[in-house]
């Protein structure tokens, strides 16, 4: 990643016959006053050894005006105002050799494909990006788990409501839309539709033989949900709902009715895409 323009290198681009003649294609220094004994640097000179010692303490937080560094920023417009990558440069609290935390944040962000990711990379998989040891990996999904805790432990009048198929797409697409296989999660809602939980329910095809249909209401019913919302992944990225995903809906269905719980819907959820087959009438046929 370059963090300044390229610089012309102006050392080795000097005429050559502008300073005597040359050796092996290296050009002699000039020549300091011959009556001072101490030798000045040449603070003119743009070598490569300059540069680059120029990108790297350019590279460090110490470089960066105290007024735009993460933490002094946060002091400053408070927490909302800061992007992800200032929030996470702060938590990993340094960077390594050559790499600020802000860098560092970079490259987790784009090699974990953003925070919903990031929240699934274990640990291994973080210590695999160098200038992650076990305490900042650790430290980061502590983090990280902590904020999905707060959103499903809010006051009931803060959690999230669901009145649309979108409402609950959006819900669950920044997470599930990314994954590489097949989940199959519930939305627990209460009476207002407001969401009580989201259980990972099963991983793996959807299909009636393998999905046992008691899983799906388990913790429907021990949470005393009054309806829930079906959703699975297809990681193919084409959300269209195959003739299985309706055997499945229209059993879910059925014994939603027996067990005195509402399937209010059943979405299928692919990248920035989502179907309702309540929608589309499949499955909840009368």
């Amino acid at each position: 990643m370059n963090l300044l323009p390229n610089v012309q290198d102006t050392g080795r681009h000097r005429d050559d016959t502008s300073h005597g003649s040359t050796m092996n294609g290296i050009i002699p220094r000039p020549t300091t006053n011959s009556t001072s004994n101490n030798s000045q640097p040449d603070v003119n000179r743009t070598g490569d050894n300059r540069d680059t010692m120029h990108l790297e303490y350019r590279a460090l937080m110490s470089a960066i005006p105290e007024g735009e560094r993460p933490r002094e920023r946060l002091r400053i417009v408070g927490a909302p105002a800061l992007s992800q990558r200032e929030l996470l440069a702060i938590l990993l609290r340094i960077g390594t050799r050559g790499r600020s935390a802000l860098i560092l944040a970079d490259v987790l962000l784009s090699r974990f494909g953003g925070l919903s990711g990031l929240a699934r990379a274990d640990l291994a998989d973080l210590q695999s990006v160098p200038g992650i040891g076990p305490v900042k990996a650790v430290e980061l999904k502590a983090a990280l788990e902590l904020g999905k805790r707060m959103i499903m432990s809010a006051p009931d009048q803060q959690r999230p409501q669901i009145k649309s198929p979108a409402d609950a797409a959006q819900l669950l697409m920044l997470e599930m839309g990314t994954l590489e296989q097949e989940e199959v999660r519930t939305l627990l809602l209460d009476t207002r539709n407001r969401v009580l939980a989201i259980p990972m329910i099963y991983r793996g095809s959807l299909n009636t033989t393998s999905m046992r249909v008691a899983e799906v209401f388990k913790d429907a019913i021990r949470t005393n949900s009054a309806g829930i919302i079906v959703a699975h992944n297809h990681p193919s990225g084409d959300p269209a709902p195959s003739a299985e995903d309706i055997r499945v809906t229209r059993t879910l269905v059925q014994a939603g009715k027996l067990l005195d719980v509402d399937v209010l819907d059943h979405i299928v959820i692919s990248q920035n895409r989502f179907v309702s087959l309540k929608e589309r009438g499949l499955g909840f046929e009368e």
